[in-house]
């Protein structure tokens, strides 16, 4: 028996190997994780879908000279595994070393491990990937994680859909150096990460124009695009539509898609522009003229998620309300299996919320 929780089992989604969505058990057995020193013993109350998810179940990430090979995104995965990397909750109970005052706190859960302790070091794994994460009652963290939303007036789904695919997209804001007046091109704009790219750089001011399927373009004009481009389009006809857009060329592609729009939007980015990239759904393996990006000094910038700068500047976010992420649905974690399916089909807007309890 738990001496902090009660109980000494949970629900939990847990990842027994690669493979499709029967390696996937929801257990009602699982054991309740024990804070550890220097952690917190979180009781989650909302976690969220992400590409991530799905990927690493199906081991989709390759290795090194071997694209084809079952790895998760930093190589071996350790079975079993509790994915989910979004986690919104509160405070159960605290380890040796952590201040009793985090007990009760509401909180948001910065799910990366980095590769040092300085503010902007790389991200070096995942919670859900590379130790167990928020598909479940409870998950313990290191309490350096833990970012107090005591005040934030976002709902827990909110917070829950913030940490992978809004901490995704400010990387690559960052790394892309998108400034405010600068015309930028969000790929995937209906998708979790692409629609926060979205809403991130218009809130600082940049002007946005957003790929993504025509009927979805109402809601992400809505977000802050100010111009959609459809994806369906022939490539002469979105050649064409995209040069009336942005007649002076594109400062910076913020790209989730990769694919053949890099070979095709390339040759209408300005001298001295950054495509920033951390994501491949179109299709990992491309094609380019190298001359168009030595000879116009373009920047090619590969963005894995966040560091713990860019998170603390999303934390501050969502305690002040400016961000609010826009939920497409929500499951009980006993639909974890129906939920990946609405994910995978891509209609939805947004993100998609696991609630572990009944109750949220």
């Amino acid at each position: 028996m738990g001496p902090v929780t009660g109980v000494s089992s949970m629900t939990a989604a847990v990842l027994r190997r690669h493979g499709g969505p029967e390696v996937l058990e929801v257990r009602d057995d699982w054991p309740v994780p024990e804070a550890g020193p220097g952690q917190a013993l979180v009781r989650v109350h909302a976690a969220a879908l992400n590409n991530t998810d799905i990927w690493t179940r199906e081991g989709a990430y390759g290795l090194p000279g071997r694209p084809d090979a079952k790895a998760g995104w930093r190589g071996p995965v350790g079975f079993p595994r509790v994915q989910g990397g979004d986690i919104a909750g509160t405070v159960s109970a605290v380890g040796a070393g952590v201040p009793d005052t985090w007990r009760g706190r509401r909180v948001l859960v910065d799910p990366a491990f980095y590769a040092g302790e300085h503010e902007d070091a790389v991200p070096v794994g995942l919670l859900g990937s590379e130790a167990d994460g928020g598909f479940a009652e409870y998950v313990a963290v290191d309490a350096a994680r833990l970012h107090d939303m005591s005040a934030s007036p976002l709902s827990d789904e909110e917070l829950a859909a913030l940490p992978v695919a809004y901490g995704t997209a400010m990387g690559m804001l960052e790394r892309g150096q998108i400034k405010k007046d600068e015309t930028v091109l969000v790929t995937g704009a209906s998708g979790g990460v692409g629609f926060a790219a979205v809403q991130l750089a218009a809130a600082r001011g940049a002007r946005v124009l957003a790929l993504t399927s025509g009927d979805k373009a109402d809601a992400i004009r809505a977000a802050g695009a100010e111009v959609t481009l459809s994806r369906d389009m022939d490539p002469d006809e979105f050649r064409r539509e995209l040069r009336t857009a942005a007649p002076g060329g594109l400062d910076a592609v913020a790209d989730v898609v990769g694919g053949p729009w890099l070979e095709r939007v390339l040759p209408e980015l300005r001298d001295g522009a950054r495509w920033v990239i951390a994501g491949a759904v179109a299709g990992p393996v491309v094609r380019f003229d190298l001359r168009r990006l030595y000879l116009h000094n373009l920047s090619l910038i590969g963005s894995s998620m966040h560091t713990r700068a860019h998170f603390a500047e999303l934390a501050e976010l969502a305690r002040t309300g400016d961000i609010r992420p826009h939920i497409a649905a929500r499951y009980h974690l006993h639909e974890i299996h129906a939920a990946q399916e609405d994910f995978r089909r891509s209609s939805h807007i947004g993100k998609i919320v696991i609630h572990p309890t009944p109750h949220g």
